[in-house]
């Protein structure tokens, strides 16, 4: 490949940057309408979140549970399952979570009770990840449409548990007991909320790298993605694949809940997710399915919100235009997916493009020796 192409398709694999770029752009445009230096509101957004020690703690706090619901659905995308009930899975994975934290034993050890915790948040994620995975697989059930609602069957279960047979007695509001202060998730950054569930979320997403790059099971997930007629030759059960997968991908987000559960609320509380879930379908599109970037854009989301609140207070703008900002994202990460490289057109292009200067440059030459 020339040097030429190899920039042109250099160009085409930062998309996504591009996508960002220009969703900045045009927000700061719409901050310029209220009258505000959008270039201050840039450094006051993004000096906060992740200039700050206690603004980069709490981007650390929203990286845990983005980080992990963009793996939840990244994974099945490369097996092409869209996996739109990753807030569902979170809110499964708190409940199990917390029900772990709460009823077992207090006389174990607090290490081996927090690994459960957290196994268990996995197991409460890949089980209702699951549901719609055997439905795609067997009964080949849309898995959108069932992901999407199942989202607001797992709120309403939360709800249940959390204003009901969990509810602490007297308490104002729909929220467990208390979760003992042992088992609470170690903090990484002093003084903050910041807590281990960040670390775990970057490591699970260069495991997922590994394993989707280097073992036969990414290989299977990647080409039932491709071409499920052609895994089905090579002896790969597609209907086991797809259970698998979605599980794997409900555990990831299910293990964020499980975090936010006993790292940062304490407690099951009723809506504890302020809807992660979406966030994670954002960063999930923006890091290209690939597991390796998904903490970039993880990272990118998560000081967003997080600097939000810091540009309100200095700027006086209204933390609106972030999710704004967010949305223009989505659409131009999405809108850059229908460009792709095409090496052969591209050669076409550029064979034509230099034959078309040499005739060019033939009639020059002719019309100087005349």
């Amino acid at each position: 490949m020339s040097v030429v192409l190899r920039l042109i398709q250099s160009v085409y694999l930062l998309r996504s940057v591009w996508a960002v770029l220009l969703a900045l752009i045009i927000g700061g445009l719409l901050i310029s309408t209220t009258g505000a230096n959008p270039i201050a509101a840039y450094k006051a957004l993004f000096g906060g979140a992740f200039l700050d020690y206690y603004g980069f703690s709490d981007t650390l706090v929203k990286f845990s549970p983005i980080v992990l619901a963009g793996l939840a659905v990244a994974i099945p995308l490369r097996s092409n399952l869209y996996n739109i009930g990753a807030e569902g899975q979170i809110y499964m994975g708190g409940l199990f979570g917390a029900a772990v934290a709460l009823y077992l034993p207090e006389s174990l050890p607090a290490g081996l009770h927090i690994v459960l915790c957290t196994l268990a948040g996995a197991l409460g994620g890949g089980l209702w990840a699951a549901i719609p995975g055997y439905l795609k697989a067997y009964r080949n059930i849309n898995e959108v449409i069932v992901t999407l609602l199942m989202n607001y069957v797992a709120i309403n279960l939360i709800s249940y548990f959390a204003g009901g047979p969990m509810m602490q007695p007297g308490a104002p509001y729909p929220y467990s007991n208390e979760i003992n202060e042992a088992l609470w998730l170690p903090h990484i950054m002093s003084g903050t909320n910041a807590h281990l569930g960040a670390a775990v979320g970057l490591i699970m997403c260069i495991v997922a790298w590994a394993v989707l790059r280097y073992t036969t099971m990414g290989f299977r997930l990647d080409l039932v993605g491709m071409s499920p007629p052609a895994a089905l030759y090579a002896g790969i059960n597609v209907r086991r694949q797809i259970l698998v997968t979605m599980f794997v991908a409900g555990a990831m987000a299910g293990m964020g809940g499980a975090f936010e559960v006993i790292g940062l609320r304490y407690r099951l509380y009723h809506l504890f997710s302020p809807n992660y879930g979406a966030d994670g379908i954002v960063t999930a599109f923006l890091a290209g399915l690939n597991p390796i970037l998904v903490p970039v854009s993880a990272l990118f989301l998560s000081g967003l919100k997080a600097g939000a609140q810091v540009m309100q207070r200095a700027m006086g703008l209204e933390s609106t235009i972030v999710e704004a900002i967010t949305g223009l994202v989505v659409i131009f990460v999405a809108a850059s997916l229908a460009f792709r490289f095409d090496p052969q057109w591209w050669r076409l292009k550029l064979k034509g493009r230099r034959e078309l200067n040499e005739l060019i440059g033939g009639a020059e030459d002719e019309r100087e020796s005349v």
